[in-house]
């Protein structure tokens, strides 16, 4: 792991992964203070254990600054309650809408890009995208991108404070400064979306005001994080594949959509802390140990995937963990792969001449990976 580490910003974690699979697939890492799991079947079984395995670090008696605590953090029972309160909100949004939303703000956005003769995908066309995308799936007023990316990069290099300890307070305070923005939508909510859903319903939900207000900051940021560096490293997976856009063009959009969550893995790890002694791949791990789950990994493992490092947009069943397993699967994977869908479909069918005029620049992320710059042009 620290082979990673020490590269250059960006670097393809691939190689590094295939070779942990095959010699350490499980490991102690005296770099993360972690164990390391790389094997899809691993990762799958912790995912899915949450009896054995917390996502809330209170249960082995860390302390978590309260900005911390949202529906992704906390665990059953606390947990099933605001998750059935959220999936219900998300059913009551008029899908048909937001979809239409986003179609026509994908359109415009590209018929004004186009008169130009290259742009970056990432912060003229992705950026904003996945920004207007989830304020409208939240029903909130837009937001300054501006103000906001420098906001929402502090919380995701703060997703990597295992290994750059001075991350950490800056996130915090960047979470805390979401959750601010959540107490004002409530205090003045819309009429409609996600927002307007949990205004209407909070009263007798028994959900705690700041974890409801951290659960929709949670929302905000990754829709905007996690499903907006799935366009970004989508596309440039897309565009690094002569034929790839074409295949899209002609096959299952659904499918080819899941393939490239697969390819491209925007969450890379994620993290859990043991409660309770197990054994993993020949390995004891007690109680109170951190476990890392390097899910760019299992979405790459030759025992799970065909040709795992190929895009493969027949590839069904594909039981990648881009959006998570079990009780901590990602609430807005709908959304993510929704949106993908209109961006890629619209693109393969209206732009099919899109090429890269430079090369990608990938951020130096380890958690959640994405592309900082990637200069095209749509002719």
């Amino acid at each position: 792991m620290s082979e990673l580490v020490e590269a250059s910003p960006g670097r393809d974690p691939h190689p590094l992964y295939s070779r942990l699979r095959a010699d350490h697939p499980v490991h102690w890492s005296e770099l993360l203070g972690s164990w390391v799991l790389t094997r899809h079947e691993d990762c799958t079984s912790v995912l899915r254990d949450s009896r054995s395995f917390a996502s809330d670090w209170r249960r082995i008696g860390e302390d978590v600054p309260e900005p911390m605590l949202s529906i992704q953090t906390i665990d059953p029972p606390e947990h099933t309650g605001i998750r059935h309160f959220l999936v219900d909100a998300v059913r009551a949004i008029d899908h048909r809408a937001l979809e239409e939303t986003i179609a026509r703000q994908v359109d415009a956005r590209l018929k004004d890009l186009g008169a130009r003769d290259g742009f970056d995908f990432v912060a003229d066309f992705a950026e904003p995208v996945a920004l207007h995308t989830v304020t409208a799936f939240l029903g909130v007023p837009p937001i300054d991108l501006d103000w906001f990316r420098p906001v929402s990069q502090a919380i995701v290099d703060g997703m990597d404070a295992g290994i750059w300890p001075e991350k950490a307070g800056p996130a915090v305070r960047a979470r805390a400064l979401l959750a601010e923005m959540s107490a004002d939508w409530l205090a003045d909510p819309p009429g409609g979306g996600l927002v307007g859903y949990v205004a209407a319903h909070e009263a007798g939900s028994g959900i705690s005001r700041p974890v409801l207000l951290n659960t929709l900051r949670a929302v905000l940021h990754a829709g905007y994080e996690s499903a907006g560096r799935l366009l970004t490293g989508g596309m440039a997976a897309l565009l690094a594949e002569p034929d790839a856009l074409p295949l899209l063009a002609r096959g299952d959009l659904a499918r080819a959509v899941e393939e490239i969550v697969r390819f491209v893995s925007p969450v890379q790890a994620d993290g859990r802390a043991c409660v309770a002694e197990t054994t993993i791949g020949g390995h004891t791990i007690k109680a109170g140990d951190p476990v890392t789950m390097l899910l760019g990994a299992a979405n790459r493992d030759p025992s799970r995937f065909a040709e795992p490092d190929a895009l493969d947009f027949s590839r069904h069943p594909n039981p990648h963990l881009g959006f998570g397993r079990g009780a901590h699967s990602c609430l807005g994977q709908s959304l993510a792969t929704l949106q993908a869908r209109i961006v890629f479909g619209t693109i393969a069918a209206e732009h099919p001449g899109i090429h890269a005029t430079g090369r990608a620049v990938w951020r130096g992320n380890l958690t959640l990976r994405g592309v900082a710059r990637l200069p095209v042009s749509l002719s």
